[in-house]
């Protein structure tokens, strides 16, 4: 997830790491595993998924984002587990 640390306060995928698009160095990241990325709409994380294939990495953007995921039924989740919100 890059979004911004006050967006993923809200709510996340269930399972997903922050690394906010601003701090993102996809250098320092392991290979050898895919790495999905996700933001609110997609933007940022189509963005975000370009520098990780630049830097070699399998790397997907999930086109809609956080929004699309919501929408199609898919648990958001805070701290804890309890449900959050996609904004």
């Amino acid at each position: 997830d890059v979004r911004e640390p006050d967006e993923w306060e809200l709510g996340r995928a269930p399972q997903a790491s922050h690394l906010p698009l601003s701090t993102l160095q996809p250098a320092q990241l392991p290979t050898g595993r895919p790495i999905i990325a996700m933001c609110r709409t997609g933007n940022r994380s189509g963005k975000a998924a370009a520098q990780l294939a630049a830097a070699g990495h399998d790397a997907t953007n999930i086109v809609g984002g956080m929004q699309a995921w919501h929408a199609a039924g898919f648990p958001v989740v805070v701290d804890g587990g309890a449900p959050g919100v996609v904004k």
